[in-house]
């Protein structure tokens, strides 16, 4: 089985390294996302072993990655792993995929076990759920947690997070490549649902383990940037898989921006963040997606 992870570079040389430094001896793509930090010359001098590929722009988390995708596959990949830059991997990652790979041959996709990076014995991922009617995808299995082996169990879960997500050559050929429509956030959750939809699985992988700084290139999980993309594209992933009447869409779309804003009152900037939550119900309800 040939395995090759896929890192996605924007604006974070040092995190970009260290993943880097955690992926050896493992086949690596990196496509850096037109970073003005000097990632992409550092990552060219200090690993030279791993596929550098220049995309000039922000590209975003989804069409970044599938520049990556598809190179792997190129390379002759049957399973390509998504590595966030702001993660760095156990050192028996690629062991550990091969290992549950060959326990459940009919999963599409495996979904990491992830601990917080600041806190290394915390989970931050280990399982999601999704609720379509209500718009939910939010607090994740064993978040906030300390691993005590309670989450061990290979199971069936809903999503993986694209932080650390493996995919099968399969899986992809069934349903395609990330949406890129989404640019950011809820693009791992469509991709896990549309595997899913094919027939295949997703697990829930344990032994496949990483350590993540979360959402260190957009500010953070609650940053005005996370929030706007993660409103909208809620709303939008909601409406594709589970159209509602009229009357019930639109309460839907008051409990996911309600939610959203209820966040916005704990970010520093309260006014900044309710307004980017205002905003990406106003550029869904006009139809823009992509790029904010």
């Amino acid at each position: 089985m040939r395995t090759v992870a896929v890192v996605l570079s924007w604006n974070g040389r040092e995190d970009t390294l260290a993943c880097l430094e955690s992926l050896r001896g493992v086949e690596t793509v990196v496509v850096d996302n037109g970073s003005l930090d000097g990632s992409a010359d550092a990552v060219a001098q200090r690993h030279p072993e791993v596929e550098l590929i220049r995309a000039g722009v922000n590209l975003g988390f989804a069409a970044g990655n599938n520049v990556g995708v598809r190179r792997a596959l190129d390379r002759g990949a049957d399973w390509v792993v998504l590595v966030n830059n702001d993660a760095t991997v156990a050192a028996d990652f690629a062991e550990a995929v091969a290992a549950t790979v060959a326990r459940h041959p009919d999963a599409g996709a495996l979904a990491g076990k992830v601990y917080l990076a600041d806190s290394p014995d915390l989970l931050w991922y280990a399982g999601g759920s999704f609720e379509p009617r209500v718009g939910y995808s939010g607090r994740t299995r064993g978040a906030g947690k300390r691993d005590d082996g309670s989450y061990d169990a290979e199971i069936d879960v809903d999503w993986g997070t694209g932080a650390l997500l493996a995919v099968s050559r399969e899986a992809i050929d069934r349903v395609g490549l990330l949406d890129e429509e989404l640019f950011a956030y809820m693009e791992d959750v469509d991709w896990c649902l549309r595997i899913r939809d094919a027939g295949l699985r997703v697990v829930f992988a344990p032994s496949v383990k990483a350590w993540h700084r979360v959402s260190a290139s957009t500010g953070g999980p609650a940053s005005t940037t996370s929030l706007y993309y993660h409103c909208r594209n809620t709303l939008a992933v909601c409406e594709r898989r589970r159209p509602l009447g009229r009357g019930h869409t639109g309460v839907r779309r008051a409990i996911v921006v309600a939610t959203h804003l209820l966040q916005a009152l704990r970010h520093p900037t309260r006014r900044a963040a309710a307004w980017a939550v205002v905003r990406a119900w106003r550029d869904y309800r006009r139809g823009r997606l992509g790029r904010r």
